[in-house]
């Protein structure tokens, strides 16, 4: 890695308030103790609990970490080398540090939040990816305008899937699809005929779903045969009672396809059932033997592997080629899997690490004035939702874990009667009207809000 020597040769240490004191932010603060270019100087989250258990988690004790509830007492515990801890994340805007990190995963704080930073000369890593699907761009465009940097950040999927089709690029490889695999494994056993998948919060398993297979089933996960289409769609019916594919999935993706100019080949996505040795020969061109329509496509795939095999849970990948055949020899023979034809290669990350790997964005940001995305970033496709029950006037959307939704990737619209309402725009709008069954939510079926700075930046970003 060159960051070391990067770092080396700028004596700088880049300061950054932390917003939100979750799992992301937690594993920030931690990391910033042994980081020597990096130093968290405030913390704000309206739960002061959840301050407490994050410092405890990084061996602050009461001497390191002070609630502050003025902006001179703020400045006063970052003189003395503490971090200061608010509710009231806007106390932190006009402080003399370079980043804030807008972590909370509410959309309309987080455009509230980014949108106060950049005005007050802050750079902005966006945590909340929630906001940044819907307002990105404008907002990055913002950031631009006030000199400082607007980014997605390192650890997170969509981040390091950005960054991992910017390195292919910068070799001259030709990206044939991208995604992220879900966190979600499913477990095969080849000796008890069964699919297991584990859902857990991190730290430890919370529930766990197996689907028994036929006797006439099993060869369908032993290998994709000559049809890998109808293969993986027998997949999917079989195990339709696993854990489904989310919205959250699909949100990270919007982002990376509208940073990384991709796009997906169907609404829904593929969402392959697939082994990682498998990827190259389903996620490529139909030309090719694969399933795809679309050249440099957007995906989201669920890992299938047995116990005794790695996975790809909560990775990221590419698929790829290079124009020169020699080339395209050296990926299909130094360590690269490919397809049954040679034509495509894969390349991927096995893991996102989220707070533990944010601090490269945070110093690059702080110091280097770097962004992972650039001047095309651009709101060229929205998630959407559909509703998969019937739902009444007077009922609250929730967030992208809400089942009553599926959720689609289309093309953008600017706010109208009848465009469909991106994703996190709707989340906690109530519905005006009944929806039925099978309906995309439109801005006519919601009541607007009042007062939104979530509304008004998209308003603003839909003329650009």
């Amino acid at each position: 890695m060159f960051y070391h020597n990067l770092n080396g040769r700028k004596k700088d240490t880049t300061s950054i308030a932390l917003i939100g004191t979750g799992h992301f932010g937690t594993a920030v603060l931690i990391q910033s103790l042994v980081i020597d270019d990096l130093r968290v100087a405030a913390i704000a989250d309206k739960n002061a609990d959840a301050i407490r258990t994050a410092a405890a988690h990084a061996g602050l004790g009461p001497d390191r970490i002070r609630f502050c509830e003025t902006k001179s007492e703020i400045v006063g515990a970052m003189d003395c080398g503490a971090v200061a801890a608010v509710s009231d994340a806007m106390l932190l805007m006009d402080l003399p540090i370079d980043t804030i990190v807008e972590g909370t995963g509410n959309p309309e704080a987080g455009a509230r939040h980014a949108e106060a930073a950049i005005r007050n000369g802050k750079n902005v890593v966006i945590v909340s990816k929630e906001t940044d699907s819907c307002v990105g761009p404008i907002l990055r465009k913002h950031a631009e305008d006030n000199g400082v940097v607007y980014t997605p950040v390192d650890g997170d999927q969509h981040g390091a899937l950005i960054e991992l089709i910017d390195w292919a690029r910068s070799l001259g490889l030709h990206v044939v699809c991208g995604g992220k695999s879900r966190d979600a494994e499913f477990i095969y056993d080849s000796v008890d005929k069964t699919v297991t998948v584990y859902r857990d919060n991190g730290i430890t398993i919370k529930e766990t779903k197996t689907v028994q297979l036929d006797d006439s089933e099993v060869d369908l996960f032993e290998n994709l045969g000559d049809d890998p289409a109808g293969r993986i769609a027998l997949r999917k019916k079989i195990l339709d009672k696993l854990d489904k594919r989310g919205g959250f999935d699909l949100c990270e993706m919007v982002i990376a396809a509208n940073a990384a100019g991709l796009r997906p080949d169907t609404e829904l996505l593929h969402d392959a059932v697939i082994r990682t040795s498998e990827i190259t020969d389903v996620l490529c061109m139909k030309e090719d033997g694969g399933i795809l329509s679309t050249d440099g496509a957007i995906e989201v795939v669920t890992d299938i592997h047995e116990k005794r095999e790695a996975g790809l849970g909560g990775g990221v990948f590419i698929v790829v080629h290079a124009d020169n055949d020699y080339s395209q020899m050296i990926l299909n023979t130094k360590g690269c899997i490919s397809n049954r034809k040679g034509s495509v290669a894969l390349v991927y990350k096995p893991y996102h690490l989220c707070g533990v790997e944010a601090a490269t964005t945070l110093v690059a940001a702080g110091i280097y004035g770097i962004s992972l995305v650039d001047s095309g970033y651009r709101q060229n496709f929205d998630i959407v939702q559909e509703a998969v029950i019937d739902l009444k006037a007077g009922d609250i959307v929730g967030n992208d874990h809400d089942e009553r939704f599926l959720t689609h990737m289309i093309p953008a619209h600017p706010i109208a009667p009848d465009s469909p309402v991106p994703a996190h725009m709707l989340n906690g709008r109530r519905l005006k009207t009944d929806v039925p069954k099978g309906t995309i939510i439109t801005y006519s079926m919601i009541e607007e809000p009042e007062d939104s700075m979530l509304w008004a930046l998209r308003a603003e970003q839909d003329l650009m």
